[in-house]
């Protein structure tokens, strides 16, 4: 497990070896149901472990690690029953997010997803899928926000917060990758012409694609780990 981590000031130390925590588990740097070892993590992420256990709390309480009883902390690792419920969740989230922000996004806000949006395919030019990822998730936040709905945005955050990780292996398949572009692409016509059915429909068929993505690649995961187990 390593990761090109700079030292964490004092302030608000928690909080961002949380941060940092987060993106390695989001990242697959640490898979899913592997034992989250303090040691080592102390010394990436240079802190002590009394603000690297304060850290994995805050990631037990988001959904992303799992506490057990005498063995630690794991990342959590989902099952495919799992998935398909909080996709379903998630895609009427998401679809409801782009409805409401067709009806009440500003110009301003309009620009602002746009420009990420133009970044985001400078990324996915290079094929950074770190940097994509980060400013997908960007866009996607931003969808939420422009529906001005806090309530809304609670719950979208504590069901992605789940997600995260697979969403991000989601794109590591190029034909699957391409796809999602164009269906960036689409929201970002939809949410500017203020066309809140279309935007509602194109985020719903979105998240449909990467649940079907992700489970795709649990399953060949699965099938991987049974095949290797039977020779």
């Amino acid at each position: 497990m390593t990761a090109e981590i700079l030292s964490i000031p004092r302030t608000g130390l928690h909080e961002q070896a949380a941060h940092r925590l987060r993106q390695m588990l989001v990242e697959n740097r640490i898979a899913p149901g592997a034992k989250l070892n303090e040691r080592e993590l102390c010394e990436v992420l240079k802190v002590s472990r009394t603000p690297l256990r304060e850290a994995i709390k805050m990631l037990a309480a988001e959904g992303l690690v799992e506490l057990l009883p005498n063995r630690g902390a794991i990342a959590v690792s989902l099952s495919e029953e799992d998935v398909l419920h909080t996709f379903e969740v998630m895609a009427g989230l998401e679809a409801l997010s782009g409805e409401l922000a067709a009806q009440r996004v500003t110009d301003e806000e309009i620009a602002d997803i746009r420009a990420t949006h133009y970044e985001m395919m400078a990324a996915y030019t290079r094929g950074d899928l770190s940097n994509y990822y980060r400013l997908n998730a960007r866009i996607h936040r931003a969808i939420n926000a422009a529906a001005k709905n806090p309530v809304l945005t609670v719950t979208y955050n504590q069901v992605n917060t789940r997600l995260q990780a697979l969403r991000f292996r989601s794109n590591q398949d190029g034909a699957k990758w391409k796809r999602a572009v164009h269906e960036h692409e689409k929201m970002v016509e939809a949410l500017a012409a203020r066309d809140a059915p279309a935007m509602r429909q194109i985020l719903l068929t979105h998240l449909q694609n990467k649940r079907d993505v992700v489970v795709e690649q649990l399953r060949a995961g699965t099938a991987t780990r049974v095949s290797g187990a039977l020779r």
